[in-house]
């Protein structure tokens, strides 16, 4: 197993290419599980993820083409198998994401329970009570989610009780082969929901409202081929701005697409850091008055994402006063915090929120990734301490972050991967 070795102190200098958005490939992906023509992705980042999801959509008898330059061809013109299995689906939550597709093409499917970040229960009771409202007959059995609609779906209104990404995900792409029309209301209007529907309306899909709380889909009898570029990575930007600052450094982050993170901007500018809008990207750095505490809540698009969260508590740990960080997503995201306690970040969970005391630094210590962003958030921990910090089990890092420490040591950071 791969530990991570970081040297504190050097201030990041130089630029960064976002890379394409995991959270928005993912789906795009399982998209083409709804035509028999080839669907092409463009800057798709080379994560474990990806590959994760390329096996699983290989068995069900994709086509799966790796292409330069970031590229990747999906042809899903003979399906022979409809089972996702445990054993890839386990690795990955997101693989839920082939249900909709599925059952709105063939009329079937049976996909395992997922696994992922234990971050959270994360139920998968709305893509299931969705997909019913379309027609489905749902069973839960021996651990899988066994979908059928002999007759195909048909277009309903859909009323989420919560707002999940997820299910949004694979509804809309379920509803696309749906007879009649489907609404969905208290939709997920995050950017990479927008990505999905640009798509799908690319391979010819009828969609109006993505981006918002209600998302009207007309039902087609077949979609068809597309070339299509992953928007880039939002989380990613967000991730390194926040670094540029607690190591007084200065990135242009080559890619970045500001008007997608308008809400963490504002925060972080709030928190001490600057930004300028460049004909490349955004340029972040630390604003002349150094970090000061700023409280947020997470909270879906466009509140400050949770997947951010992990990153702006060491942020916080840093700056000048207090800041309370409350989670509004997910029950159990807060295991980082003892491993930052061990750098010397003073932090006192309570409940859902943490309050946050900044110190004038931290130290460099061993500490143990928990799941992905808890694991870059103690790589940012470590490029801002004094000394080394050894992160081990970073292989939640390659889950999400595309050759993180290739970035930052082109940006001055003292890293390198060790083996165990």
């Amino acid at each position: 197993m791969d530990r991570i070795l970081v040297q504190g102190g050097n201030p990041l200098v130089g630029s960064i290419r976002v890379s394409g958005a995991k959270n928005a490939a993912l789906p795009l992906m399982a998209a083409s599980l709804l035509t028999d023509e080839t669907l092409t992705l463009a800057n798709l980042p080379e994560l474990v993820d990806i590959s994760t999801m390329a096996e699983l959509l290989i068995q069900h008898g994709v086509v799966v083409t790796r292409e330069a330059g970031g590229r990747l061809s999906l042809k899903a013109a003979e399906i022979g198998n409809l089972v996702a299995p445990y054993d890839l689906v386990r690795r990955m939550r997101a693989s839920i994401l082939v249900l909709g597709p599925l059952t709105a093409r063939f009329g079937e499917a049976s996909v395992s329970l997922p696994g992922g970040c234990a971050i959270g229960t994360r139920p998968v009771d709305l893509h299931i009570g969705g997909l019913e409202r379309l027609g489905a007959d749902i069973a839960l059995d021996g651990g899988y989610v066994k979908a059928r609609a002999s007759g195909g779906l048909r277009g309903d209104r859909i009323v989420f009780p919560s707002v999940s990404v997820g299910a949004t995900e694979n509804l809309i792409m379920a509803a696309t082969l749906a007879r009649g029309e489907t609404v969905l209301e208290n939709a997920a209007c995050e950017p990479e929901i927008v990505d999905l529907a640009d798509c799908l309306i690319a391979m010819g899909a009828r969609i109006e409202g993505a981006g918002t709380g209600r998302i009207v889909v007309q039902g087609v009898d077949r979609l068809g081929a597309a070339e299509h570029a992953v928007i880039a990575d939002r989380i990613e930007t967000g991730t390194y701005a926040m670094a540029a600052a607690m190591t007084g450094g200065d990135l242009d982050l080559i890619g970045a697409r500001p008007e997608l993170l308008e809400t963490v901007l504002r925060t972080l500018e709030e928190a001490g850091l600057e930004f300028e809008t460049t004909p490349c990207g955004l340029r972040a750095s630390l604003a002349r008055g150094g970090l000061r505490g700023t409280d947020v809540a997470t909270g879906p698009y466009p509140d400050f994402p949770t997947d951010l969260q992990a990153q702006m508590m060491v942020l916080m740990s840093v700056a000048r006063g207090e800041a309370t960080i409350t989670e509004t997503i997910f029950e159990n995201r807060f295991m980082h915090v003892p491993e930052l306690a061990r750098m010397g970040a003073k932090v006192d969970v309570r409940g859902a929120s943490a309050v946050v005391r900044g110190v004038e630094s931290l130290v460099g210590a061993e500490v143990m990734a928990t799941d992905l962003r808890a694991s870059v958030s103690l790589v940012l921990a470590g490029l801002a301490a004094r000394g080394e910090t050894a992160v081990r089990r970073v292989y939640h890092l390659d889950r999400g972050y595309e050759a993180i420490e290739e970035k930052l040591s082109g940006c001055g950071a003292v890293i390198e991967r060790m083996k165990e």
